[in-house]
């Protein structure tokens, strides 16, 4: 049986300091759409805002001074915000940012190695984005363990528990960890995470995906005993097939003590398409947990009002705010995607 309080990967739920944004800037792939990025970041900084704080990178101190004055002038306290100043090539921070490891004593840092999802985008700069935020003090005195594997936080989803889901064809593609079978990952991920099992999905990538099929654009946890799923019921959908296999899957699944899950559908939205005709990949389990609430993608579609109210059933003790993310699917990501959520305890800002 497993000790309670050994350290682990922590579930999203747990109390947090903070989340960590990358702010777009033009010299990024955002550039020809950088104000509507802009202004859901803007959306998706104020709901955070609310109830925690942020550490915001920028490029350099003239970006810092625009966030920090268009954020100010919504209305966001100045005093909830923290900068960071240094180069990103995109602003997924979830896939380059630490992973907090804890158990009843302190939190740990992981930082995995970071190749863009295979090698299919520029990556320098994000790849070293964590360890310098650590150098510069910006995490206090948290130590920080680098890992060789590569690994991107999106493809994680922990139940605090021990437990972790993943998707078969992410990380153990030959573009990630080329030599590695899919149990020296597993092993390496439990070594890493304090893990005692890891579940492999087998599910096709949403249309218009370009991670592989990360798990948070399909299945996550919302307590250790419920997982949300998105659900396509158009036999027309180029998604229904998979998406139906992955229900399937979900049902035979099994706690770690033996229990069946509670499972929550989140509708797939209305097929949405990039001025250049490509699908993008929308999806309401890119949704954010925070303290007090769930942040929720919306995309002026008619299933944002059906996700919200799944996702308040399962999430009873917090409140379900839906937030733009539309200009964010444009460069295949969405709320998830774009934060990463600081534990309790972690000083933002040094």
């Amino acid at each position: 049986m497993r000790d309670p309080a050994a350290p682990t990967l922590l579930p999203e739920w747990a109390p947090q300091s903070g989340v960590l944004l990358a702010w777009p800037h033009a010299d990024s792939d955002w550039g020809p759409r950088l104000a509507a990025a802009e202004s859901d970041y803007v959306a998706l900084a104020r709901a955070i805002a609310e109830r925690e704080d942020l550490l915001l990178i920028c490029r350099d101190q003239a970006h810092r001074d625009h966030v920090r004055g268009g954020l100010e002038g919504t209305g966001v306290p100045g005093a909830r915000l923290h900068f960071a100043c240094l180069p990103t090539d995109d602003t997924w921070v979830r896939d380059y940012g630490p992973l907090a490891v804890a158990g009843d004593g302190d939190v740990e840092l992981v930082d995995f190695a970071f190749n863009a999802w295979g090698g299919k985008y520029p990556h320098a700069h994000d790849a070293l984005a964590t360890a310098l935020l650590h150098e510069r003090g910006l995490f206090g005195s948290t130590h920080l363990r680098r890992e060789p594997l590569v690994v991107e936080g999106g493809a994680l989803e922990s139940d605090g528990l021990g437990s972790l889901l993943t998707t078969a064809g992410c990380l153990d593609s030959a573009t990630r960890n080329p030599g590695l079978q899919r149990s020296d990952i597993e092993s390496r991920l439990a070594a890493a995470l304090g893990l005692q099992r890891v579940i492999w999905l087998e599910v096709e990538p949403l249309p218009g995906d370009d991670t592989d099929g990360h798990v948070d654009t399909l299945v996550r946890f919302c307590d250790p005993r419920t997982i949300a799923h998105v659900t396509c019921p158009d036999r027309a959908d180029p998604a229904h097939a998979s998406l139906h296999d992955l229900e399937q899957q979900l049902r035979a699944l099994r706690t770690a003590d033996g229990a069946t899950y509670r499972l929550v559908p989140l509708p797939l939205p209305t097929a949405q398409h990039a001025d250049d005709g490509r699908r993008l990949a929308a999806t309401y389990a890119n949704f954010l947990i925070i303290n007090g609430a769930v942040l929720c993608p919306v995309y002026g579609d008619p299933a944002d009002a059906t996700a919200q109210r799944h996702l308040a059933d399962a999430f009873p003790d917090r409140e379900v705010i839906g937030v733009p993310a539309r200009a964010l699917i444009e460069e295949n990501g969405s709320l998830h995607c774009a934060t990463l959520q600081m534990p309790a305890g972690l000083p933002l800002g040094g």
